[in-house]
């Protein structure tokens, strides 16, 4: 709609609403705020975080040590049930924060016409057909439909991802384009960078843009990471194996035995005990945490705790391009006189790097249109490029500041520059005319008049261009056709020109004046650079069997030319206009087989997240802006940016990168799939110790004789070993085909039917062990107290022994860096090894769980169960490795 139609749909008209029009449009659209959503009771909202499994599991232990007057232990759990509760109950206030985070973005103040008076109100009592005034500095309080533009530039970044100022015009545009392609359009939340303008609101509050994303917030519900769901799997399993267990065992002992009831009570409460992993909650939290630390050194910063195990499952990263893929340096790469085109080395700010030509170095000196050009770029200019403490910052413009960069590089300073041309008067750049034009005192004590544009539009006041020979006949197909080239190749483009004669009137320079009689000097092409890291990251995410795809508010050239550069394939980028004509049906087919988007808006960003989930796919989103907020919230890992990304954004994440950095993303999917390792190697390691027991538990029971384990031995054997065995492999590093092995099944089981083999294995490895010590000792006439403490030794020292076995899931740890590697596991090793002590000498331990103290001879024979069991292992891992080595693909 043109402004005029847009004054009459509205009744605004050019004095603005009246005081009466405004109570009654209020009265109709409601203020210009966001609706919060109803809030849940804060106490039902904790009492809620205590359904689930894992929980109940943990409860039913803490009850089971209750019975047992295991005061310690039952504190414990409960306390650890607690802190459960409330990290999920506080990580549930997620969505929330991020919806905040957006009502925040609201401009609390507006400049506005009403009754022909200009006032300035909160913004909150704006209504549609409202007149509202913008200048620099100020954010944008409602949906306007900008009616007079003098220079609008606006920072759209938050909602589209654009990372230049958007320049602004009052041309209408069709319906169905994208938002970063309404020109004629200022969103609310986006912020005026340059120029002043007037717009008639026509959307506020929850009609907005703004307004929009914050419902798509509300209506997504936040995903469960794999390991949750697996754990919760694994919980409910294992509590309707001891749940059916146990009643099988005490039916059968009190049926079949004539056991009397409360022995069998007590029978089965030490069979629960054993079986009921007490420490996997706290090692699991540990290992996370220990993630959460490797990868903050990283510059990843993980905000939910199961996050850190979720990254390695991703199968699809999908990234935002500036500065996560790219510098986000606007740097310039091409150089084009008449005739011939130059290549700049270097990257971003820093002015290091030389200008070749066919590879060989160019001074500029020596060629006189393109010292022109250069001279043009940095006089033309408005920028500034600063060397701070050895760091080059700018200000202003990065387009006209990689200009002075370029510059720097062919050592034509600003400084010295305008000192030989000093700046008389300028035409500032407008979106209208596509151009800004300078006017200098020359060295020669003549007017030079200097243009930087668009080429389209510098080309048609030029009649005459400068090469190597001088100054020419303008060849106008050629200039078109090389600009084309150049844009082909994913660079923005601009070109230069000057003019030797003196404007109309003296000393001051208008548009009127750039109008005719110029001299092209040439072509820049510039690129937001990739990041030499980034490449060699996504290179890595492809040979570990992640899928990385590009979604950018960028161009879809520039996209289609980085996604090229990083091995995306070379098909072209499908928009956000081709996507939103797509069925549900035909994009998760476009999802799956494209890699590189781009002008696409927040609802697109969904919709691609929702259509790779809906394939099987574990998907991670980066963005910065509030656009991305409902993307990141549905993503099963949402990443922020945390140099430039908005709170909204980095509240609706699950981890933010403290670099911008895509090779972090890379690096955490590393430390991810370690964490998850490390946790299946603890359950690995855990699970045999609760079978063995278990086991021997059963064999009493089936077989009458005396229990070789005592309810609170059990309980010791489980604390000693988790909470200092078991930690060791929270301390594991990266094995090394960590990032060669593609992404686990979403549909994997934590236990695969392979680790259930090997667990079976070695319980009954290790319940043997403990039976034959505890037979052994009864048959040579020693006390039942000594033998249960053969038997609980052996078991412990068989744990030592496996510690080893698992710190690789396959490989052999017979070598330097199986068995030396890990300096915390001797240290657990030696702690536990203390504490297994105590157990037996200690008089007050002695008296508490009925242990008695051993010679020589029987920590001896406790040794060779745990060898034995530590060769079985290795000699089981060595034939399942010969195995996938000589099977046919």
């Amino acid at each position: 709609m043109t402004p005029e139609e847009v004054h009459q749909q509205l009744g605004s008209g050019g004095v603005g609403l009246s005081a009466e029009e405004v109570r009654r449009r209020r009265a109709k659209y409601g203020l210009n705020q966001l609706t919060a959503s109803k809030q849940q009771n804060v106490f039902v909202r904790f009492i809620r975080q205590f359904h689930n499994v894992l929980l109940y599991v943990m409860t039913a232990a803490a009850v089971i040590t209750a019975l047992l007057q295991h005061w310690v232990d039952s504190a414990v759990l409960l306390a650890a049930v607690f802190v459960n509760a409330v990290v999920a109950f506080i990580q549930e206030g997620r969505a929330e924060s991020a919806m905040n985070a957006i009502r925040g973005m609201l401009s609390p103040h507006a400049t506005v016409v009403r009754d022909g008076r200009t006032v300035d109100i909160e913004a909150i009592h704006l209504v549609p057909g409202d007149i509202v005034k913008l200048v620099p500095g100020d954010r944008v309080p409602a949906d306007l439909r900008l009616i007079s533009v003098d220079g609008l530039r606006v920072d759209e970044a938050t909602l589209t991802g654009e990372s230049l100022p958007v320049e602004k015009s009052t041309d209408p545009v069709p319906a169905n384009v994208s938002i970063a392609e309404r020109a004629g359009m200022a969103h609310s939340g986006t912020l005026v960078v340059h120029g002043q303008a007037t717009g008639v609101v026509v959307a506020t509050g929850s009609d907005s843009e703004l307004g929009r994303i914050d419902q798509m917030l509300k209506d997504i519900s936040l995903s469960s990471t794999p390991l949750l769901r697996q754990i919760n799997y694994f919980g409910r399993m294992l509590a309707a194996v001891i749940l059916l267990s146990s009643v099988a065992i005490y039916a059968f002992g009190v049926l079949w035995h004539g056991h009397s009831l409360k022995e069998m009570f007590m029978m089965v409460v030490a069979l629960a005990a054993s079986a009921i992993p007490e420490g996997l909650p706290a090692i699991m939290t540990v290992t996370l945490a220990i993630g959460v630390q490797r990868m903050s050194r990283r510059h990843a910063i993980i905000r939910r705790l199961p996050a850190v195990e979720a990254l390695g499952s991703v199968t699809v990263i999908c990234s935002d391009k500036t500065g996560t893929l790219t510098k986000n340096e606007m740097t310039v790469q091409r150089l084009v006189c008449a005739g011939e085109h130059f290549d700049v080395d270097g990257i971003g700010y820093v002015p290091d790097g030389d200008i070749t030509s066919d590879g060989r170095a160019v001074d500029p000196a020596g060629n006189a249109a393109l010292l022109a050009m250069l001279r043009a770029a940095v006089l033309c200019n408005d920028a500034a490029l600063y060397n701070e403490a050895g760091t080059w910052t700018i200000a202003g413009d990065p387009t006209e500041a990689a200009l002075l960069v370029v510059g720097a590089k062919a050592k034509i300073f600003y400084d010295a520059t305008e000192a030989r041309c000093p700046r008389i008067s300028s035409v500032p750049f407008e979106s209208e005319h596509r151009m800004m034009g300078t006017l200098h005192n020359g060295p020669d004590g003549k007017h030079l008049v200097l243009v930087k544009g668009a080429p389209e539009r510098v080309l048609n006041i030029c009649t005459a261009q400068l090469d190597a020979a001088g100054e020419g006949a303008l060849d106008k197909q050629y200039w078109q056709q090389v600009a084309t080239q150049t844009a082909d190749r994913g660079l923005r483009v601009l070109a230069l020109a000057e003019r030797r004669t003196p404007p109309r009137t003296p000393g001051e320079l208008v548009l009127d004046d750039l109008d005719d009689g110029f001299t092209m000097l040439g072509l820049v092409g510039l690129i937001d650079p990739l990041r030499p890291e980034a490449v060699a990251a996504v290179r890595d995410c492809h040979r570990a069997g992640i899928r990385v795809k590009m979604i950018t508010g960028d161009h879809a050239g520039t996209a289609h030319e980085i996604g090229r550069q990083l091995d995306m394939g070379d098909r072209p980028a499908v928009t956000g206009a081709e996507l939103a004509a797509l069925t549900e049906t035909e994009l998760t087919t476009v999802a799956s087989d494209c890699d590189v988007f781009a002008r696409v808006g927040p609802e697109h960003k969904l919709r691609l997240v929702q259509a790779l989930q809906a394939t099987g796919e574990v998907v991670s989103m980066t963005g910065d802006g509030v656009n991305d907020a409902p993307a990141l919230k549905k993503a099963d890992i949402g990443v922020a940016m945390g140099g430039q990304g908005t709170e909204a954004a980095k509240e609706a994440s699950d981890m933010v990168l403290a670099d911008d950095n895509f090779a972090t993303i890379a690096a955490a999917v590393a430390e991810g799939r370690t964490a998850y390792d490390n946790i299946r190697k603890f359950i690995l390691f855990m699970l045999p110790t609760n079978g063995g027991e278990a086991l021997v538990v059963i064999a009493a029971i089936i077989c009458q004789f005396t229990l070789p384990l005592t309810p609170a031995q059990v309980l010791w054997i489980n604390l000693v070993t988790s909470s200092t065995l078991g930690l060791a492999l929270a301390f594991e590093s990266a094995e090394s085909d960590v990032m060669v092995r593609k992404p686990r099944p979403r549909s994997e089981k934590l236990l695969s039917g392979y680790f259930v083999w090997r667990v079976c294995l070695v319980s009954v490895l290790m319940a043997a062990g403990a039976l034959s010590m505890f037979l052994g000792e009864l048959h040579l006439g020693t006390s039942v107290e000594t033998a249960r403490t053969m038997a609980v030794n052996a078991i412990v020292v068989t744990e030592m022994f496996h510690l080893l076995n698992n710190r690789f899931l396959l490989a052999p740890v017979l070598n330097r860096v199986g068995l030396f590697g890990n300096r915390i596991a001797f240290l657990t090793v030696v702690v536990c090894a203390a504490l297994q002590l105590a157990f037996t000498y200690a008089p007050a331990m002695n008296a508490v769980f009925g242990s008695t103290p051993l010679g020589y001879i029987e920590w001896i024979k406790a040794m060779a169960v745990g060898a034995v069991v530590f060769v079985a292992v290795e000699i089981e891992k060595a034939i399942v490795r010969w195995r996938r080595a000589n099977v046919t693909p």
